[in-house]
């Protein structure tokens, strides 16, 4: 897990100094994330008006020989008028600086606020949202190839191995392995993609009202089927009750708001129901994974994976005739 680094108020002042972003006012650590260190950052303006940013501390799971695929990523979006925080880059034009052995950077500070439980509005915002992404990347120029996929949800699993599965759940070992033979057997080959988000939870969308205003953590960004990407944020859309009801409104909506951007080929529109399942599957591996690797004494917060068996159960169900 993530060990949070400490910057001390001179530290962070040399640092904000090297951007013309004018001089620290205040520098606030925010709680959220498990994989970095961040800091909302308030300072003087290059304008004298003030300005806000958020300052990030890479100190797990993030390869910075990959950053430049991240960072140049918001910078090709936010270009592209999507809602996506810009990289600050330095003096010298640098979108990141090192500390140490640590990277940060400093992005932009978007306004709003994530939703936890999303009106049929906002879920069609956020499909609109995730559809003009998706046309946005095509002339993106950097790719990353997608680290994980079908392979790596098995080496977590077995990693976790049948009796730390169990642990979590009886039935989890059974229903994990046989929904990864199902996988192997049925994932789809052919469709369009490209770059994508995968990993667009409510908590990683700002809404103002029912406009979304933000899309971020972008750090499982990579190349995958663009309806995969859609399948994901069904998956973490339209569901309450940790994963155990269904909201048909909610998940209308966002598949409304996504085909005003783009339209579904009938080739993805028929294999979303596995693609769902996929989706279900990448987060009860990485939850099974930590959940049994995770310190009883961490300061992070374990993720349930069984609220994504549950949403399995129900794709594996109705999946068919909900993408029909």
């Amino acid at each position: 897990m993530a060990v949070y680094t400490h910057l001390g108020a001179e530290d962070l002042a040399g640092l904000i100094a090297a951007y013309d972003v004018g001089e620290l006012v205040s520098a606030k650590g925010i709680a959220e994330g498990v994989s970095n260190s961040n800091w909302l950052i308030e300072t003087t303006g290059a304008d004298g008006t003030g300005a806000r940013f958020i300052l990030t501390m890479y100190e797990y799971r993030i390869d910075t020989a990959q950053l430049p695929f991240y960072l140049g990523l918001l910078d090709h979006l936010s270009a592209k008028d999507c809602p996506v925080p810009r990289t600050i880059h330095d003096r010298t034009g640098a979108a990141y600086r090192k500390i140490g052995d640590k990277a940060v950077a400093l992005i932009e500070f978007l306004p709003g606020v994530s939703v936890d439980r999303p009106t049929p509005a906002q879920a069609e915002a956020v499909g609109a949202a995730l559809a003009r992404l998706h046309g946005a990347v095509g002339d993106f120029d950097k790719s990353l190839t997608q680290a994980m996929g079908l392979a790596e949800w098995r080496r977590l699993l077995e990693d976790c191995g049948k009796e730390g599965l169990a642990g979590i759940d009886p039935a989890l070992p059974d229903l994990a392995f046989s929904e990864l033979d199902y996988l192997d057997a049925h994932w789809p080959e052919g469709l369009p993609r490209d770059v994508v988000h995968c990993d667009l939870f409510p908590d990683n969308v700002l809404m103002l009202d029912d406009r979304v205003s933000g899309l971020i953590d972008f750090y499982f960004a990579a190349e995958d089927f663009l309806a995969y990407d859609l399948a994901v944020t069904h998956a973490a859309w339209s569901f309450e009750d940790r994963g155990k009801r269904f909201r048909p409104k909610i998940s209308d909506a966002l598949l409304a708001g996504y085909a005003t951007g783009r339209r579904l080929s009938d080739a993805e529109r028929a294999v979303l129901p596995v693609l769902a399942r996929g989706a279900c599957m990448r987060f009860v591996s990485s939850r099974a994974y930590d959940w049994v690797n995770t310190p009883a004494d961490a300061l992070v917060v374990r993720k349930d994976p069984m609220d994504f068996a549950a949403r399995l159960d129900f794709y594996r169900e109705h999946g068919t005739a909900l993408f029909a």
